[in-house]
């Protein structure tokens, strides 16, 4: 063990040997919540995105139009609240509340997903609502004009084309969830920012402890962030087509130097 004269680097080595096990498992953790939270998220997302984007209009009968708005209604004070009120704030009202008022201890792990998961599908219901309403309305009245359903043209040509057009945004909130996900601490999850804040507290000291976390956090965001850029080119295609064919391209060539010809 480093003595106090000790200097940064041999702490730094110190935290390494003695925690360098635990790190790995908090961001192990931290990871696991943030994924699973963000699928989980834009599964929510993408089911309120799609109710809220889709038009309510009385000539599909005055019941159901009056249980859409009320829908609507609820689903819009759920966006509102979670995206107006901090995650560290929603993680001790949902596990301390669900503990007093129904008597539920949830799990440390399960409630950090749930809190994560809900928090998430708030933010990216708008961002897929936003990415419906991006698609030009002409595809889906193309589709609705061939026999589709309404359903059948958000399932097969809307909502492919939207997810495409999100894919950043939900990839930003993957990111941003691996960071947020250290609020969670103040339930005891424990992911990096609870296992670096134990150690930290053991030998009271914090900078080198927290310099070590800081570099696993932008290990895991930058990693994330090269493999999702890689992901949407891959979506994209290729930047430039060739046409294919022995025959093709000498008749196109043909036809320029017939027309240049008989110009």
């Amino acid at each position: 063990m480093p003595t106090a004269q000790s200097g940064f680097f041999e702490w730094v080595w110190f935290f390494l040997r003695t925690y360098g096990g635990l790190f790995l498992q908090g961001a192990g953790v931290t990871l696991l919540i943030a994924l699973t939270g963000t699928l989980t998220g834009f599964v929510i997302g993408l089911g309120v995105g799609y109710v809220r984007a889709r038009p309510n209009e009385r000539e599909d009968g005055t019941l159901r139009y009056w249980l859409r708005k009320i829908v609507r209604g609820l689903l819009g004070v759920y966006i509102e609240v979670f995206r107006s009120t901090p995650m560290i704030v929603q993680a001790m009202v949902i596990f301390y509340g669900m503990s007093a008022v129904f008597h539920v201890n949830l799990p440390h792990l399960l409630a950090g997903y749930i809190i994560v998961s809900i928090n998430t599908g708030a933010y990216l219901s708008e961002i897929v609502r936003g990415g419906i309403q991006s698609v030009d309305p002409g595809q889906q009245e193309a589709a609705l004009a061939i026999g589709m359903t309404y359903g059948q043209s958000m399932l097969n040509v809307v909502l492919p084309q939207a997810i495409r057009n999100i894919l950043p945004a939900l990839g930003n909130e993957f990111v941003v969830n691996i960071k947020d996900t250290s609020v969670l601490n103040v339930i005891s999850v424990t992911e990096l920012f609870f296992v670096s804040k134990s150690a930290a507290g053991t030998y009271f000291k914090y900078y080198e402890v927290f310099f070590i976390t800081a570099c696993v956090y932008f290990v895991m965001t930058f990693t994330v962030t090269r493999f999702l850029r890689w992901l949407e080119k891959k979506m994209d295609g290729p930047e430039n087509y060739a046409m294919h064919g022995s025959q093709t391209v000498p008749d196109v060539e043909l036809i320029g130097k017939g027309g240049a010809q008989n110009g």
